[in-house]
């Protein structure tokens, strides 16, 4: 891999420059501004690194479960990869804005290997106002009793969307205490009927501008009902009720689910793509 002047890691005496560059592009930097304005750049309670080269207004990475490019140029790339590249990987997927998250991956497979599957192309959509049509109001906060009915439902949701068994690796401990955080949060939203979930939905993550919408999901035996769009509509309004912007991305294939967010209201505002790897 060519080397080039390196990224180096950013610590606390950076994070109100960082900020001010994630809140220049809030909802595509939601992820992470999410977690730096919760605990700053101390990598332990961060969960990760953030990385520049040359300083946060010219390159940004974030270095984690996830990989995220937040900023640079094609050297500044080239420079996130080697970095990435000289320790064991700990990330599990790469995601951001696809001119950034591709040619990056086109930089570390070579080293990492091939992709378990590349999703190319996911609209990042945003809504700031009410939803278009009406709330589903049988759509609410999950409680924490709850949590029995709500799992299986999670658990399917991630099965359809991503393709592997979240339970599979610790006998799903590390799933349920990432839903039940979740639930305690008030970031878990369903419609339960005699004891099943029919939509649920997620805010995986809340900035100070944004929450990000994750997990939509509609019980299979109940498709076609218009559950989806108007859940989704109440979980974008409970966001923008406290004045944020409510956003989520799609796979650009997902011709269904897109005409649905279109219909809540939702506008794309960039373009992201996800590498999923094994």
């Amino acid at each position: 891999m060519l080397k080039v002047l390196g990224a180096r890691q950013l610590g606390d005496r950076d994070t109100a420059q960082v900020l001010r560059v994630l809140e220049s592009d809030p909802v595509a930097s939601c992820m992470v501004a999410a977690r730096v304005q919760q605990t700053g750049l101390d990598p332990r309670a961060l969960q990760g690194e953030v990385w520049s080269r040359g300083g946060p207004v010219e390159s940004l990475c974030f270095a984690g479960a996830n990989l995220v490019p937040l900023r640079g140029e094609i050297d500044d790339l080239r420079a996130f990869a080697d970095r990435a590249c000289r320790v064991p990987r700990l990330c599990s997927s790469l995601v951001g804005r696809a001119e950034l998250t591709l040619p990056l991956w086109g930089m570390l497979e070579s080293d990492w290997g091939p992709a378990r599957e590349i999703r190319s192309e996911q609209p990042l959509l945003a809504l700031s106002g009410q939803p278009l049509l009406r709330p589903d109001a049988g759509v609410r906060q999950v409680r924490m009793d709850e949590i029995e009915t709500y799992l299986p439902a999670a658990v399917a949701m991630f099965i359809e969307e991503v393709g592997m068994d979240p339970q599979a690796a610790d006998g799903g401990r590390s799933y349920r205490r990432r839903v039940a955080n979740l639930i305690a949060s008030g970031r878990a939203w369903a419609r339960f009927e005699d004891g099943e979930v029919l939509y649920k939905a997620e805010i995986g993550s809340m900035s100070a501008s944004v929450g990000q919408i994750q997990g939509v999901w509609v019980n299979p035996m109940r498709r076609g009902e218009g559950l989806g769009t108007a859940g989704t509509a109440a979980v974008a309004a409970a966001v923008t009720a406290r004045g944020r912007t409510a956003s989520l991305y799609v796979n650009s294939y997902n011709e269904r689910a897109r005409r649905a967010y279109a219909r809540v209201g939702f506008r794309q505002v960039a373009t992201f793509a996800t590498v999923l790897l094994d």
